[in-house]
């Protein structure tokens, strides 16, 4: 053991304790349905929308549906697609909203399909907690809280040039 140890094992710990805390998600389940992982990135001041991401997965026989849902901070939450066309990348809202097949998980990520908060009535900072009611067509309303990040996590897909979405 060097001298240098002592002194490096202190200032690791000392950036440990300085280190903003990481919010992290929770799950949530809702009859055959699990929602994992709800995050939104964090928004610049007067932003018109803010990208909302998680996974579904049915557990269930039956086909369900992610219709949009509200939220107390936000005008509206839209499910909405990410498709290339002619080499232009179109987003749109998915009309009927995104099915979750049976055994199947719905992944709404960074660079694809989503979850669109229309008009937050404030930008949303890293470590926030936005509470929200999703709407599942057979599922129903399910409360949950997306954390606000910065970015995608290791290994996410982000593409460049899309904005917060």
């Amino acid at each position: 053991m060097t001298s240098s140890t002592p002194f490096a094992a202190a200032t690791l710990a000392g950036a440990l304790i300085l280190a903003p805390p990481v919010a992290s998600a929770r799950d949530y389940d809702a009859g055959t349905l699990h929602i994992g992982d709800p995050w939104i990135r964090a928004t610049p001041n007067a932003a018109p929308t803010a990208a909302g991401y998680l996974t579904v997965t049915n557990h269930g026989k039956t086909a369900d549906r992610l219709l949009g849902g509200a939220s107390p901070l936000a005008r509206a939450i839209e499910p909405h697609t990410m498709s290339m066309t002619g080499g232009v990348m179109r987003m749109r809202l998915a009309e009927g909203g995104s099915e979750i097949a049976p055994g199947a998980t719905l992944a709404l990520a960074p660079g694809g399909d989503h979850l669109m908060l229309i008009g937050p009535k404030r930008p949303f900072k890293p470590g926030e907690r936005v509470p929200a009611t999703l709407r599942f067509a057979r599922a129903g309303a399910v409360k949950v809280e997306f954390v606000v990040r910065t970015g995608p996590r290791p290994g996410e897909m982000s593409m460049p040039g899309i904005g917060a979405h």
